[in-house]
């Protein structure tokens, strides 16, 4: 990559050196700032003919708009605050939204990708319900060069971060297609086993469809029973016997620091890496988790399976179970799961040797294609971090490019 002939040392701390022809500009300088105007759901219509944009880019169509031109829309509230989006011709803004006019002859390309990797988030004025604070932004100073070398900048960056762009949607199209065969291969599996040439039946369940002759179908509760997690006082410090409180996060996430644990002579309470758990109360009610070594919280409970049935074939199934008590939660604020739909929920039951085949076989297969996934994401995520790298060299001049 080739760098400017000469540096000075910008005086923005975050900036560090500029090339030397740059000069240094209060952000008020380069544009006018106009905050959005509330506007009701009601006057989306199709019949309107400009775009709505918000914090969060397009939300819809209206019939009012601003000039024509081409602009920064900045979000300003919530989690989108310092959110950058363009807004190009006759369109409305919310009041989530503030507009950049620019006031000299800028390219706006250029500017919002310089706004960007300024982490404008971080003047917002509000912890709560953050509020992006536009008379500090104003005063910010940043490092402004020529029209024309903004605008090669532009195109150099349109360019390079649309074949990036591209790498991305292919590897993220990818990685779909494996996740769509992996639930393809556990749907087959579960509900019509591992010998095609077995004679099937109707099973009468419309999401299982045809089962082998042999296996049949029962109800959750004549397979398992649920142990209801309690409320435990809780320790920051371990102490003797005490052992991690099973929450939501920490059984999601391997990296999650942990800090609360606790004890209870009741020992069915206790879970491990062999249980699995199902979310009773919360945002992810009729979640169903792979257990580890600690007590079930107030939020949890714990499967009981009958020795009749394999967990490990069980936790396959887990994909069309989740879906259906997530579309049927009770109690009004916090959502809790229903005991009826989970006790009647319909399994596909072969005979438990089988469902040993099947999971074993399940294992194997989803390890691979989680893999693949996994690697492929990986991918994704270093392609995501060199777009971001690229546009922060190119905009703050520490590399120079040409048209």
């Amino acid at each position: 990559m080739m760098k400017y002939d000469k540096y000075k040392p910008s005086g923005i701390e975050w900036l560090g050196n500029v090339p030397n022809h740059w000069e240094i500009k209060r952000v008020k300088d380069l544009g006018e700032y106009q905050s959005g105007e509330y506007i009701n759901a009601t006057e989306f219509d199709e019949g309107n003919t400009y775009p709505v944009y918000g914090g969060n880019s397009l939300r819809g169509f209206a019939n009012k708009y601003n000039t024509k031109g081409d602009y920064v829309l900045i979000g300003r509230q919530g989690a989108l605050c310092g959110n950058i989006n363009y807004g190009s011709g006759k369109f409305w803004s919310t009041e989530h939204c503030v507009v950049v006019y620019h006031k000299r002859k800028i390219n706006v390309k250029w500017l919002g990708e310089l706004l960007r990797i300024m982490n404008l988030n971080q003047y917002a004025t509000s912890t709560a319900q953050p509020g992006l604070s536009v008379e500090k932004i104003k005063r910010l100073e940043l490092a402004v060069p020529p029209l024309i070398e903004q605008t090669t900048i532009a195109q150099y960056l349109d360019t390079k971060t649309q074949a990036i762009d591209i790498k991305i949607n292919l590897l993220t199209k990818k990685a779909e297609t494996y996740k769509k065969l992996r639930k393809s291969i556990i749907n087959d599996a579960v509900c019509k086993g591992l010998d095609k040439g077995v004679k099937l039946k109707e099973s009468g369940i419309e999401w299982i469809g045809r089962i082998p002759e042999h296996w049949e179908v029962k109800r959750l509760k004549a397979i398992a029973k649920t142990v209801k997690g309690r409320n435990l006082e809780y320790f920051d410090e371990p102490f003797e016997n005490s052992l991690p409180n099973l929450s939501l996060d920490f059984l999601r996430n391997d990296k999650v620091v942990f800090n609360n644990y606790c004890y209870t002579k009741d020992k069915s309470q206790l879970a491990d890496e062999n249980d699995l758990i199902i979310i009773w109360d919360g945002a992810g009610v009729g979640e169903i988790l792979k257990g580890k070594k600690g007590f079930i919280s107030s939020t949890t409970a714990k499967f009981a399976f009958d020795k009749t049935f394999s967990s490990k074939f069980f936790f396959h199934l887990r994909d069309s179970i989740e879906y259906t008590l997530k579309q049927i939660p009770t109690g009004m604020g916090i959502p809790h799961l229903n005991p009826q739909v989970l006790n009647n929920f319909p399994c596909p039951a072969p005979p438990k040797k089988e469902q040993t085949f099947i999971a074993n076989y399940l294992d194997e297969k989803t390890q691979k294609i989680d893999a693949i996934v996994t690697n492929i994401g990986k991918q994704i995520d270093t392609l995501k971090e060199l777009r971001k790298t690229l546009i922060n060299d190119v905009v703050t001049g520490k590399i120079k490019v040409t048209a």
